[in-house]
């Protein structure tokens, strides 16, 4: 494990780079408003996609001054360029400079997910959003090109309908999963070990299986 602070925009954002030996790619979480890199579902999540042979990456994409203005906690183009800034960062270091990228996002980290994955095109092999608010990209959901996994709660109401339509307006690959029984936050038994394999295997298909130059970083 290796404590980061992550450059962006003049701020430096605190975070934890995981990378096995021998990874698949680095995954970079996007927290949803109120959460932090402390997030203990996306922990728990990380933590079984490192044991699938992937990098993690959880940052907070706000200093603890900014998080005080409730306005930039759902500034969705404030915290996707932190995003873009966090896999630029990533990209120089040594660590995950042969790095394939996806993300994986929650709720309005979804949103900003998909607006970094627009911004930088290619380069982001997949995004995967849980119980996300994929609308939030509004008209830039046309721009992304990184296959995307949509998982919902399928007790999670007008989340659901949001994200068919936004699967619908999505132009790149697209998967909509429903976790059956779940809710917003997945508390249910089971059902964020079923958002862990989804996410794993979305990312054990369009993530290379090639290992980084560095190997591991902590």
């Amino acid at each position: 494990m290796a404590g980061v602070a992550i450059p962006a925009g003049g701020a430096s954002l605190p975070g934890t780079l995981e990378i096995p030996s021998s990874a698949r790619g680095v995954v970079l979480f996007a927290h949803g408003s109120g959460s932090s890199r402390l997030s203990p579902r996306n922990v728990w999540v990380a933590e079984r996609l490192r044991g699938e042979g992937f990098g993690t990456l959880l940052f907070d994409l706000l200093t603890d001054h900014e998080e005080r203005d409730r306005a930039n906690v759902f500034d969705v183009a404030l915290l996707a360029s932190r995003l873009v800034a966090a896999t630029r960062w990533l990209w120089a270091s040594p660590e995950g400079r042969d790095a394939a990228v996806g993300y994986f996002g929650a709720s309005t980290g979804a949103a900003a997910a998909l607006l970094a994955a627009a911004d930088l095109g290619e380069p982001v092999r997949a995004v995967v959003s849980r119980g996300g608010r994929p609308d939030l990209a509004g008209d830039r959901l046309g721009d992304v090109v990184s296959p995307t996994l949509l998982i919902v709660g399928g007790r999670d109401g007008v989340v659901v309908d949001l994200n068919r339509d936004a699967q619908a307006r999505l132009t790149a690959p697209c998967e909509l999963a429903i976790v059956q029984g779940a809710t917003h936050l997945f508390e249910e038994p089971g059902a964020l070990e079923e958002v862990a394999a989804l996410a794993a295997g979305w990312f054990g298909w369009h993530l290379p299986d090639r290992a980084l130059r560095t190997g591991s970083s902590g």
